[in-house]
């Protein structure tokens, strides 16, 4: 349970945090696609596995996700739920609102491990604070399904969750406008 908290934590502050990457330069012949891209059938699935394991282990999120997809849905893999599980935290932890939903999904349905609402709730809630829709109404839908005791769990982990982020910004801001945070205004 500690772990599950650990990447609660670690979600709340990925969001804002998640880093920007260089564009690459164009070549001047075309080699195909450079990026992971989303599951198709086809011939070049086979490649575009093996260029999503590639880069999921350079640590780029829509990689992680890609990837946590093709495990998942067991294309070219047997469905593995543990390593969909693994992907999908991966790219959660760098903001990945998608990967967050599907997280959450897993976590409300016992897919990898055990039936957690409590925990899916939350994923969901910082999916939807990512930008994620469909997250919104699933953590609603799952509201529903909660009992007294799973939902104070919850909240009680959000409001931890958001007072903590409250004091990672006030410190930046602090800390951007050159006063010492622990010295009296």
């Amino acid at each position: 349970m500690k772990v599950a908290y650990l990447t609660l934590f670690a979600l709340a502050l990925a969001g804002g945090a998640a880093g920007v990457r260089a564009e690459e330069p164009p070549l001047l012949i075309d080699a195909g696609p450079r990026h992971c891209q989303p599951l198709q059938e086809g011939p070049n699935l086979a490649a575009n596995l093996e260029l999503c394991t590639r880069q999921a282990e350079l640590g780029h999120a829509e990689a992680q996700y890609q990837l946590g997809n093709y495990w998942y849905d067991g294309l070219l893999v047997k469905t593995d739920f543990e390593q969909a599980l693994h992907w999908y935290e991966q790219a959660s932890l760098q903001g990945h609102a998608e990967a967050q939903y599907r997280l959450g999904l897993m976590f409300a349905n016992g897919e990898g491990v055990p039936v957690n609402r409590s925990q899916a709730y939350v994923i969901l809630k910082m999916s939807a604070i990512n930008g994620s829709d469909t997250a919104f109404d699933a953590s609603d839908l799952l509201d529903a399904q909660m009992t007294r005791d799973e939902r104070k769990q919850a909240d009680d982990v959000l409001s931890h969750i958001f007072r903590r982020y409250l004091r990672y910004i006030q410190e930046q801001n602090t800390h951007e406008q050159g006063r010492d945070p622990r010295l009296p205004r």
